[in-house]
């Protein structure tokens, strides 16, 4: 009797109360990233400057991408897109591999047990800051410190000596590289404390089983560290990837000219540059960013999800396939069963 009563007693599901919590989140995404990202890609259907509102299918795409013999102005977009393109993977990987090297190594060392280095705390706190200094903060820093005029530190400590000053900023190779390491810098430290989170999630037993074997700080590295702390070096990389493919901040804030270096121009100083400005800064190129815009959201995309699958668990997914084929297996004996044996 009292299980009959239980029975038609009704279920309560508080699964609507989850929904009502999460559903600020989503409206707030939907508002502000989903209907912009729509919108971009409306404007990129259509002309630019005078002809806004023409119609123009692909044009702008195909223009980016291929250029046009018979439009000079898509010719030269071409070309500035891709140089921008070939920049923003440039200055990227130049500040993710020392980046992720040295936060992995001061990872390493804060998080070993054997070392006590005095005033990790300090240390750690100081490596971190320069990640919470806005960027246009650092580019004003290091404008004073090294850039093209005669009174930034570098170019009065030259000439103090009796040098000539340096125009840092003309140099390609000088550029990039104050670039890199300015991304570098403000960055390292936020991927440090990211390594040290994924290190400390290690099971303690593991090292302290290598320890009485005998095994040598490299090795715990090589063979312990390393393969567990996958997950976090890939996370890392596809966040580093988004951001740096995104890149706009140094880039374009570090010259002393009216506008950023053509070598220093990413693909998202690419599209603040037509959007704002275009030809003319009463003619803007809305077209030309739309699909520029698009363009770098789609290769962003695509360059995530093979990062991403290409660093998979290999035994999960060789077990996933098998549970897969399981089920399609027991699927067919059911329907075998189901029609007495007759396909």
């Amino acid at each position: 009797m009292a299980s009959t009563a239980q029975s038609r007693i009704k279920s309560i599901s508080y699964a609507k109360y989850g929904y009502m919590f999460i559903a600020p989140f989503f409206i707030v995404y939907t508002f502000f990233q989903i209907w912009p990202l729509i919108n971009t890609f409306i404007l990129s259907l259509y002309g630019n400057g005078n002809n806004a509102s023409e119609f123009v299918a692909l044009e702008n795409y195909q223009g980016l991408l291929f250029g046009s013999e018979s439009n000079r102005a898509f010719r030269a977009l071409h070309g500035q897109f891709t140089d921008a393109f070939l920049n923003t993977i440039i200055l990227w990987v130049g500040n993710f591999i020392p980046q992720i090297l040295l936060s992995l190594l001061l990872a390493v060392w804060f998080t070993d047990s054997k070392l006590h280095i005095p005033g990790q705390g300090f240390f750690k706190v100081v490596m971190y800051l320069p990640n919470i200094i806005t960027a246009v903060s650092v580019a004003a820093l290091f404008m004073r410190f090294i850039s093209n005029t005669e009174t930034s530190a570098v170019n009065v400590i030259l000439t103090n000596m009796g040098n000539d000053p340096v125009k840092f900023e003309n140099s390609v190779v000088w550029s990039r590289g104050i670039v890199m390491f300015i991304q570098t810098w403000m960055w390292f430290g936020n991927t440090m404390i990211m390594m040290m989170s994924g290190i400390l999630g290690i099971n303690p037993s593991l090292f302290e089983a290598a320890n009485i074997d005998g095994a040598s700080s490299g090795q715990v590295l090589r063979k312990i560290t390393l393969p567990l702390l996958k997950p976090m070096v890939v996370y890392t990389l596809i966040t580093s990837m988004i951001g740096g493919l995104q890149m706009f901040d140094i880039p374009f804030l570090y010259h002393s000219g009216e506008k950023a270096k053509d070598h220093l121009r990413t693909v998202a100083v690419f599209i603040y540059e037509q959007f704002r400005v275009g030809n003319n800064v009463h003619n803007p190129q809305y077209g030309i960013a739309g699909a520029a815009s698009i363009m770098l959201f789609i290769v962003t995309a695509i360059l995530g999800i093979f990062v991403f699958r290409m660093n998979r668990d290999q035994d999960e997914v060789r077990k996933k396939k098998e549970r897969k084929a399981l089920v399609k297996e027991y699927k067919k004996q059911q329907k075998l069963a189901k029609n007495g044996g007759m396909f």
